[in-house]
C-alpha cells in the first residue's frame, strides 16, 4: 500500500472510506456541537490566550475533519506571517545552506498525504492523578490531508554532512513560559528535533494545505511540518528555521516538556516522546449518555497506530469483563485513524461502563492500566465510559 501519492496520483480515496457513518441526530445527540468559538464551529475552548481548542470527539463523523473543526494546540500567540515575505533556511552541518521562499517551495515535487495529528497530551483530562497542562478529553486529534514537500527533498539540495545526526525544526511563534513550572527563564521559540533517519523518510513533509485548502493560521500557514506516525508537538508550525546538528538537541520543548521516564540498565531518564501507540476511543455513546434498553445501539469510536496498522478492535460492555470483537470500517489507511463500529443488540437497564481497546499490526495491545513513568503525556491506556441504559 503506497504510504504517500504525487500530486494528481489515485493512490489513496480517504474522503471515501467513511461510507455508511451518517450526520445530523445519533442516538439522540447532536452530531456537531452548536456553538462558534473564535469562528471556528463547534470546537471547545479548553484554554484562551494562547488558544487551546478541542474537536467535540463524540461528533465525529468524517474520515478527514474539516479544517475549520480540527483541534487547535497553541504555545503561543499565531504568528503575523505572509507568503511573501515569509523565508525558510536550512543551516547547520550542511554543504549548502538554503533560504527557501514560498513560491520557490510550491515549484518543487508535492505529494499528498492523508495523516492524523494527535497532541501527545489528549486525555489527559481523564487522568487519576491531575498533571498540569491542557486539560484534553478525548478530541486533541484529527485526520486530514496534507499537500507539500518532502523534508529529505530539502536536506537533499542542503547537502546534509558526515556526521549529522538530527534535525531541529524552528516555528515562527515564540515566548516565554513563566507558568506552571518549569519556566523558559526567557523568550524562546517553539522548536522539536528529528532523528536524521525519521526526517529522511517520505512521510515527514513541509506542508502548504490542509484539506486541498491553503493552511489556516491557527494551524501554521504558511508551511508546517507533518511528522506522520508521531505525536503532534514533532509536526512544528509557522516553520522558519531547520537546523540540521551533529549533535542531540535539548531544547525546552524536548526536554522539560514533551519527555517520558524511560529505564535502561537500570538507568532512569529522561525522553522525548516521539511515536503514536496503539489506540481506540469511543465516540459513541458519549459519556453519561442515556442508552434505551432492550434496543439495538451502535458503538462507534476510532483507533489508530501510529508507524503502524490498526489490526483489531474489541469492545466490553460491562467494564472489562468480557470483551467481543468490534467491526473495523473501510481499508486501512498508513498513518490514519480507522473507524469501527460495534452492534451492542440487547443493552439491558442499569449503569454500564464500556470500553474498547485496540491491537496494531504489530501485535501490540492497548494497556489497561496507566502507566506513570509517561508522566502528562502519551495518555494510550484504555479509558471507560461510563453511561446509562434505561
Amino acid at each position: 500500500m503506497k504510504r504517500i501519492d504525487q500530486v494528481g496520483d489515485d493512490g489513496f480515496s480517504a474522503r471515501s472510506l467513511l461510507d455508511g457513518v451518517s450526520a445530523g441526530v445519533v442516538n439522540g445527540q447532536p452530531s456537531r456541537a452548536d456553538e462558534s468559538v473564535h469562528g471556528l464551529p463547534g470546537l471547545l475552548t479548553r484554554q484562551e490566550s494562547p488558544d487551546n481548542l478541542e474537536y467535540p470527539f463524540w461528533s465525529l463523523d468524517s474520515f478527514l475533519v474539516p479544517n475549520n473543526q480540527f483541534f487547535v494546540r497553541n504555545h503561543f500567540s499565531v504568528p503575523p506571517l505572509d507568503s511573501k515575505s515569509w523565508r525558510l533556511s536550512v543551516e547547520g552541518v550542511v554543504a549548502k545552506p538554503l533560504k527557501i521562499a514560498y513560491d520557490d517551495l510550491l515549484k518543487m515535487p508535492a505529494h499528498n498525504m492523508p495523516a492524523l495529528m494527535e497532541c501527545s497530551g489528549n486525555g489527559r483530562g481523564f487522568l487519576k492523578t491531575h498533571q498540569v497542562g491542557v486539560q484534553w478529553e478525548l478530541g486533541a486529534v484529527g485526520t486530514a490531508e496534507w499537500t507539500g514537500v518532502r523534508l529529505s527533498d530539502l536536506l537533499d539540495l542542503a547537502g546534509v554532512m558526515d556526521g549529522a545526526t538530527e534535525v531541529v525544526l524552528e516555528g515562527a511563534d515564540r515566548g516565554e513560559i513563566t507558568d506552571p513550572s518549569p519556566k523558559s527563564h526567557g523568550v524562546i521559540h517553539y522548536a522539536r528535533s528529528l532523528p536524521l533517519i525519521k526526517a529522511r523518510q517520505p512521510e515527514v513533509l513541509l506542508a502548504y494545505k490542509m484539506n486541498g485548502q491553503a493552511l489556516p493560521p491557527a494551524h501554521g500557514y504558511p508551511v508546517r511540518a507533518v511528522v506522520a506516525g508521531w505525536y503532534g508537538m514533532a509536526s512544528v508550525k509557522w516553520l522558519t528555521r531547520i537546523v540540521v546538528t551533529d549533535k542531540p538537541f535539548h531544547g525546552f520543548f524536548q526536554t522539560f516538556q514533551y519527555s517520558i521516564w524511560k529505564q535502561e540498565s537500570g538507568l532512569r531518564s529522561l525522553a522525548p516522546v516521539t511515536d503514536i501507540p496503539v489506540k481506540a476511543a469511543i465516540a459513541r455513546p458519549m459519556s453519561g449518555e442515556t442508552i434505551p434498553a432492550e434496543e439495538p445501539y451502535r458503538v462507534f469510536g476510532a483507533a489508530w497506530a501510529g508507524e503502524a496498522d490498526v489490526a483489531k478492535v474489541e469492545v466490553s460492555t460491562d467494564g472489562g469483563k468480557m470483551w467481543d470483537a468490534a467491526k473495523l470500517i473501510g481499508a486501512a489507511t498508513p498513518y490514519c485513524w480507522r473507524f469501527w463500529e460495534y452492534q451492542w443488540r440487547k443493552p439491558t437497564a442499569g449503569k454500564v461502563t464500556l470500553m474498547a481497546r485496540a491491537t496494531d499490526s504489530k501485535r501490540r495491545v492497548q494497556p489497561m492500566e496507566r502507566d506513570n513513568n509517561l508522566r502528562d503525556a502519551v495518555i494510550y491506556h484504555v479509558l471507560p465510559v461510563e453511561a446509562e441504559v434505561m
